[in-house]
């Protein structure tokens, strides 16, 4: 497929997901546009790994040079290039595209908030978790009752101390498979975190005889800053909205209680 074709299915894809979260965006050249400033561009996922590979970039204040980009890479499967194309946006939409929808509300209808204390300064907000494969209800019910983000936080604080600073943060983990031949990978914007990887491996998450898998996102922001206009952009008399305090409740299961049922995709 020409580079100018895949771009093309990855944007209809992107504008047909947000639809069913409720967000109206529309092909603008080389991004999509959303409400208000956003924006969603794409890029080639580097190091040849398939087909079904892309790059998603959510762009929080579009026509800002130095505006905040919150790059996930993403992937499906399918018989052809076009489904698999498909089924990557389709996997992004679940697990990323509802946490930085929500951003923009901040009431819970689209994914979870949580407010760690293992990361200070920072608050969580997580979009379902896509669980797929062979009895994945085990491996869906330890993310549920694990605060996996907690234990990944030693590992997690220097990345978000880097180039950049305060601005959002985007995390991806992706695990599973099976007992002696198990995947364990975070990504935080984008790029792959060695350290968070390997405690992720550490943890006792459950490894069967089957193979099993779960990809999730959480997006971390800094405390005290505006979030991104979800429907339209701030201006005079239009302030930022800022997170309900109400939403940051105790919650008595782990961050990723959230979770749905995947089928046809991959990372």
């Amino acid at each position: 497929m020409r580079p100018q074709d895949r771009l093309a299915v990855i944007q209809r894809s992107v504008v047909r997901e947000m639809a069913r979260l409720g967000q109206q965006f529309t092909v603008d050249g080389e991004v999509v546009r959303g409400p208000g400033t956003t924006a969603v561009a794409v890029r080639e996922h580097p190091g040849g790994e398939g087909a079904g590979h892309v790059d998603l970039g959510w762009v929080l204040e579009l026509g800002r040079a130095d505006a905040p980009v919150v790059w996930d890479c993403t992937a499906g499967l399918g018989k052809t290039e076009e489904e698999k194309l498909d089924n990557a946006v389709r996997m992004w939409a679940t697990t990323t595209a509802t946490a930085l929808v929500e951003l923009g509300g901040g009431r819970g209808g689209h994914a979870d908030h949580d407010d760690p204390p293992e990361l200070p300064g920072w608050h969580a907000v997580q979009g379902p978790a896509a669980v797929f494969g062979f009895g994945n209800e085990r491996l869906a019910g330890w993310l549920a009752e694990h605060r996996v983000l907690s234990a990944l936080a030693p590992a997690l604080l220097p990345e978000l101390s880097g180039p950049g600073g305060r601005r959002p943060h985007g995390v991806k983990l992706f695990l599973g498979g099976k007992a002696g031949d198990d995947v364990a990978e975070v990504r935080v914007d984008g790029e792959v975190s060695e350290a968070a990887s390997a405690a992720l491996r550490a943890l006792d998450w459950p490894r069967g005889e089957r193979l099993c898998w779960a990809r999730l996102f959480v997006l971390l922001t800094a405390h005290g800053e505006p979030s991104a206009p979800a429907t339209a952009p701030a201006g005079p008399g239009r302030p930022r909205r800022h997170r309900p305090a109400a939403v940051a409740a105790a919650r008595p299961r782990g961050l990723f209680a959230r979770w749905r049922q995947a089928r046809r995709a991959d990372r």
